[in-house]
């Protein structure tokens, strides 16, 4: 290989971990297969998919390559943009299908919830980092507070699933600080009381969701369809599946949203069990991966973005999955690096890059 060559894949590889984009890479080529299918063999879907994946690995070089102490310092300003940005939605955002997410900043249209899903861990990481030595329960009270008000104008959108996420992302953050288990059964025991009053101030069509899990049958041609079909296609897979394109439920058009948020029940029907258990030891391995960088991170801010960065990730997949099969309510939770879609992918990818950076930059902050 010319030297040319080899000192531009050097370059384009020196602060990538390869074991963790193997497992990124062969989900990727997952979630291609099943979306080929899921779409009934709709190419330009897939064209599209592929193309929202090298979007999604170039965001991944290009935060693997941002020192994490340049990462801190564009916590503080991220956090207050995306507050800003939140508080613009809520006032003058867009209305589509019925909830007020988008915001039009004249030349395109943006999301400012998928950018508090990494504004959140970096600040609440910045945050604990500067009073690491004097860190007193006070601190983990502003800390909440800080979750608090951008997941509650998230959720007043209303967004459930983004909300969940971003609300997961900051309480793993704030447990990995050191929280006391002592504060935490206490919040447990506070949540669990509160439950009657949140039960009222949901909005109709969560309380529809938390009953549709209860019982999906009481609606069975409404709310209650998605999680009938789904687990209908789940469990019809049996151990080896009906074989790639030929999942009845899938293509009879009886499982909805099957190319993004119900993919895993076309993937299930169309593998069976064995998929399954592959698809979940490619989900575990890369999640151990995530665990073997977040430990060995060499100061408290890496170590506690990468915890947060790994476990909302594991959120992810087990919200989504357990939507599917039916042990937990619908919310609208993509399966993560298999769902087609660009936005949650981009954001997925840009954790895992800060999560490569903080792997490789180590000996930099070390020495």
């Amino acid at each position: 290989m010319p030297i040319i060559l080899r000192r531009l894949l050097a370059f384009m590889t020196r602060h990538i971990d390869g074991v963790l984009l193997s497992a990124i890479l062969l989900l990727m080529f997952t979630g291609l297969v099943a979306l080929l299918s899921a779409s009934n063999g709709n190419y330009v879907r897939v064209s599209s998919q592929l193309m929202n994946m090298m979007v999604a690995l170039a965001v991944m070089w290009v935060f693997a390559n941002i020192p994490p102490h340049y990462l801190m310092r564009l916590a503080v300003p991220l956090f207050i943009t995306g507050c800003t940005l939140l508080v613009g939605v809520a006032v003058a955002g867009e209305v589509v299908n019925g909830a007020r997410r988008w915001l039009d900043i004249g030349i395109t249209r943006i999301q400012p919830s998928e950018l508090m899903k990494i504004a959140m861990p970096l600040m609440l990481a910045w945050y604990f980092n500067r009073n690491e030595a004097s860190l007193k329960l006070r601190n983990y009270a502003i800390a909440a507070l800080m979750l608090a008000f951008p997941a509650a104008l998230i959720l007043r959108q209303p967004d459930l699933g983004t909300a969940l996420l971003i609300t997961a992302s900051g309480g793993y953050l704030i447990f990995l600080a050191g929280l006391s288990w002592r504060v935490i059964i206490a919040l447990g025991g506070l949540a669990a009381a509160s439950l009657p009053f949140l039960w009222s101030a949901m909005h109709d069509y969560q309380r529809q969701r938390v009953l549709t899990l209860l019982d999906p049958t009481q609606d069975p041609l409404g709310s209650g369809y998605h999680t009938i079909q789904s687990t209908i296609a789940v469990g019809s897979g049996g151990i080896l599946g009906k074989g790639w394109m030929n999942g009845t439920q899938t293509h009879l058009d009886f499982i909805p949203e099957r190319t993004t948020d119900f993919i895993f029940a076309v993937y299930a029907e169309e593998f069976g069990l064995l998929g399954n258990a592959v698809l979940l030891a490619l989900y575990l391995f890369l999640i151990g991966r995530a665990m073997v960088i977040t430990a060995n991170a060499p100061t408290l801010f890496a170590r506690l973005l990468a915890g947060s960065i790994t476990l909302t990730f594991f959120t992810y997949a087990f919200v989504n999955l357990g939507m599917v099969s039916g042990i937990l309510p619908v919310v609208g939770v993509p399966l993560p690096l298999i769902s087609y879609g660009g936005t949650s992918l981009v954001s997925i990818c840009l954790g895992f890059g800060i999560l490569m950076s903080i792997n490789t930059h180590k000996k930099l902050v070390q020495t």
